[in-house]
């Protein structure tokens, strides 16, 4: 079942959405080589409650053990954070979620560290702008595979590989609801988007094979083929003639200290 949101419930998605987009930018202070990536989640965690928030992911299921999905290199999502500390060169995907006021928010962001390759910075961009391409089709009248179809077809035009066991998902009082929006699919099929559906686009890119494995420990994701693999993530609410980001990348992009993005290639 679809939950739609009244314009009370988006200003407080949207609310949760600011906590969680600061503390991305507290996150992103600190992306560099040498940093644990325990690090990373002990202050995101810290800030997020500092603001009257809960992290959504810790103990999802009972079971996740860490407020931040850490996902290095050729790890697609799910990873913990750890012991494992960055290095030059290495793709860092940060996912996170807020639960605030009886709603949450979540957002995620792909970082490349000083090093990285051009063939993998590529793979980082045209995802982030596949992101946008599902984005611009999140308006109501459409269909969920307008979504979809944007950002597969963008991406593969790049021969990249689009993971199809995870996808994008409702949000709103759970973290996960209806409806579920894939990176993949066709013009004019799913479900029809109407005014007050709230959901994250998130696509999940890979620079070769499409297929995944799942790690021994029951959440981490990795590509089959060990190349790394890119993940970005907004909120919308659909709206009569566009889609409403509701979550912010601004606080990353001023605090991350490698500007990686719109480089002339």
């Amino acid at each position: 079942m679809i939950h739609l949101k009244t314009e009370e419930e988006i200003q407080i998605i949207k609310e949760s959405a600011q906590i969680l987009g600061k503390a991305h930018g507290e996150i992103a202070k600190l992306v560099k080589p040498g940093v644990k990536t325990s690090v990373l989640d002990k202050v995101a965690e810290e800030f997020i409650r500092d603001h009257g928030g809960v992290p959504s992911f810790k103990n999802y299921n009972g079971s996740f053990p860490a407020s931040l999905c850490i996902s290095v290199n050729e790890v697609v999502v799910h990873g913990f954070p750890g012991n494992y500390e960055l290095r030059e060169k290495d793709v860092v995907a940060i996912d996170c979620g807020v639960y605030y006021k009886g709603f949450h928010s979540d957002s995620a962001y792909t970082y490349p560290l000083e090093g990285v390759d051009e063939k993998t910075l590529l793979l980082l961009e045209r995802t982030y702008e596949s992101l946008f391409k599902g984005i611009e089709q999140a308006k109501a009248g459409n269909r969920m595979g307008d979504v979809s179809h944007a950002i597969q077809s963008y991406v593969e035009s790049f021969g990249y590989g689009v993971v199809r066991e995870l996808v994008g998902h409702g949000v709103g009082k759970n973290l996960h609801e209806d409806p579920e929006v894939p990176n993949y699919g066709k013009r004019g099929k799913g479900v029809k988007l109407v005014v007050g559906m709230v959901f994250a686009i998130e696509p999940m890119i890979n620079m070769g094979t499409k297929n995944v494995v799942q790690e021994r420990d029951g959440w981490t994701i990795r590509t089959a083929d060990r190349k790394p693999s890119a993940h970005f993530e907004h909120m919308v609410a659909v709206r009569e003639d566009r889609a409403e980001v509701l979550t912010t990348h601004k606080y990353i992009e001023e605090n991350y200290s490698f500007k990686w993005r719109n480089r002339s290639r």
